[in-house]
């Protein structure tokens, strides 16, 4: 019989490394999940903003720690560093 994970599990599993956050707008972050709450709103450090331009650009940003509403929370990739292009 296969084991069941319950989705706070697996995101509290991914304390303490990198995780990439799609949002419901044309926004992605990556960065080193440091803590949630039962409403996933996420705390990251060592981050990078993705942005999606109207033109198809995607633009980037740096930031030292951020704080992500867990309703605008798309999806969530553990362990990956974000969009390629």
């Amino acid at each position: 019989m296969a084991s069941q994970i319950l989705p706070l599990e697996l995101i509290d599993r991914c304390i303490g490394s990198r995780i990439w956050v799609i949002m419901k707008s044309e926004r992605e972050f990556t960065g080193k999940l440091l803590g949630f709450d039962d409403f996933v709103n996420m705390v990251l450090e060592d981050v990078t903003e993705f942005e999606r331009l109207p033109t198809g650009e995607l633009k980037t940003s740096k930031l030292a720690q951020t704080l992500l509403n867990g309703n605008n929370i798309c999806m969530l990739v553990p362990g990956s560093e974000g969009p390629t292009s």
